[in-house]
């Protein structure tokens, strides 16, 4: 190939960039920066997951036994099955009693019935001794003490009806 061929002068400035040798004659030739090595880091500087910092925050604060716990409100579903949970919700956990509202009165009942077994089931998964008992609640009972028709001092709607 000839010099004048201008895909062969590309190729050749191409190449004097790149630090390949070959360059255009009389282009001063360009060395490359070697960076030199680092040295390597010391473990505790390496990167640590926040998963794994605030495992080790729980464990130096003594908080993994009351999470385990909290465990119940999260599970609860997975735990005692979807047709129990769409009818009883927990809503707490004091000294392993667990506070458990139904959706209805029967539902109240039906829970209280199977407390043994949900117990037995909530410390299987939980751990043995995590929960001792089952307090079942039915549903939240209207109040008549309030209202444009309460009257102060009255018994509520006792007084009202006849």
């Amino acid at each position: 190939m000839s010099d004048d061929d201008p895909l062969e002068l590309a190729r050749r400035i191409a190449n004097s960039y790149r630090g390949s040798g070959k360059g255009t004659p009389g282009a001063p030739a360009q060395k490359r920066r070697v960076r030199p090595a680092r040295p390597s880091r010391a473990k505790n500087e390496d990167p640590s997951s926040i998963a794994d910092l605030l495992g080790q925050v729980v464990r130096d604060q003594g908080w993994a036994e009351q999470l385990d716990d909290q465990r119940i409100f999260t599970e609860w579903a997975v735990i005692v099955g979807p047709e129990v949970a769409q009818h009883a919700q927990i809503e707490g956990f004091e000294q392993t009693i667990a506070h458990v509202r139904a959706s209805s009165t029967a539902w109240a009942t039906q829970l209280k019935m199977l407390a043994p077994r949900i117990v037995a089931k909530l410390n299987e998964a939980l751990g043995d001794g995590t929960v001792t008992r089952i307090e079942v609640r039915g549903p939240q009972a209207p109040s008549w003490k309030n209202g444009p028709r309460s009257i102060r001092g009255a018994r509520g709607p006792r007084d009202t009806y006849g």
